[in-house]
């Protein structure tokens, strides 16, 4: 995301505990920050990507972060992290006069390259105005859901269906598998019939029909299994804080858990399928 925006002309200061990830973007023109804190001493617009609630609070508010920052006026969150985490990080910045909107993507690493991800936006409306302009850079779809922690609902929401409907389709050519279906021509059937779905049609599970989908990599991760769980978990406790029946959810969320603690946390989540192999 970050490459697509220096491509787009935008002057970049970036950060990352892992100094590897920011050697490509320094190539580019950006200048290497060492603290969020020096991000955002220097950048009015500030985006993170993250990967659990409590480095968010921390990056957002703690020693050496955006809010100690001389110049942010607006933080555009890419995590997924859940709504509740958004709310209090948006009220923490706000006493900074810092404005947070949360922007959750879709579209994976592939998205990200070309230059096509979905972002899910909860925020005010001015500040949706502000950063949409940026966003259109990094991305083909961008949606304003509603207030503060609305994009991180429809983030959750998303991802929920997108685990319960990779074991779907993962179960689906086990099953043909053991009855003796070549793999290609029930991918032949299924992506033209009632049963396709995204994690057919672009990340099928198996390898040969979806020449650019992990399954072709030994299911080296573009989305990890430890993330899917991190999202699914997600989506149980907001489940339980809405009251809403999410069956399929739950089971997806006990799946992926068994997946993971198998030592396979790193694994892309189309994976899976092997663990439903029997393997």
């Amino acid at each position: 995301m970050a490459r697509r925006l220096a491509e787009a002309g935008y002057s970049l200061v970036v950060h990352d505990i892992n100094p590897a990830a920011l050697k490509p973007l320094a190539k580019l023109g950006a200048r290497v920050a060492h603290s969020a804190c020096e991000v955002a001493d220097e950048a009015t617009a500030v985006f993170v990507s993250l990967p659990a609630p409590a480095i968010l609070r921390e990056v957002s508010l703690g020693a050496n972060s955006i809010a100690m920052g001389k110049k942010a006026k607006i933080v555009v969150d890419l995590s997924t992290t859940g709504s509740a985490i958004e709310k209090e990080v948006a009220a923490g910045l706000a006493k900074k006069r810092i404005t947070l909107i949360d922007a959750p993507v879709s579209g994976g690493v592939g998205g990200a390259t070309a230059g096509t991800l979905t972002f899910m936006v909860g925020g005010p409306e001015a500040a949706f105005a502000k950063a949409k302009p940026i966003l259109e850079k990094m991305g083909k779809n961008i949606v304003h859901a509603g207030e503060s922690g609305n994009g991180q609902a429809a983030k959750i929401c998303n991802n929920m269906i997108l685990g319960i409907s990779m074991i779907a389709v993962s179960e689906g050519f086990m099953l043909g598998k053991r009855l003796g279906l070549d793999a290609q021509k029930l991918f032949n059937v299924v992506s033209t019939a009632s049963g396709s779905c995204w994690s057919l049609v672009n990340y099928c599970p198996v390898p040969g029909p979806v020449p650019t989908s992990p399954a072709n990599r030994d299911y080296q991760a573009g989305f990890t299994a430890a993330m899917m769980l991190k999202d699914l978990l997600l989506a149980q406790q907001a489940s339980a804080s809405a009251g809403a029946a999410t069956p399929l959810g739950a089971e997806a969320a006990q799946l992926f858990s068994l997946f993971v603690n198998s030592g396979n946390s790193a694994k892309d989540f189309s994976g899976i399928i092997k663990m439903l192999d029997g393997k």
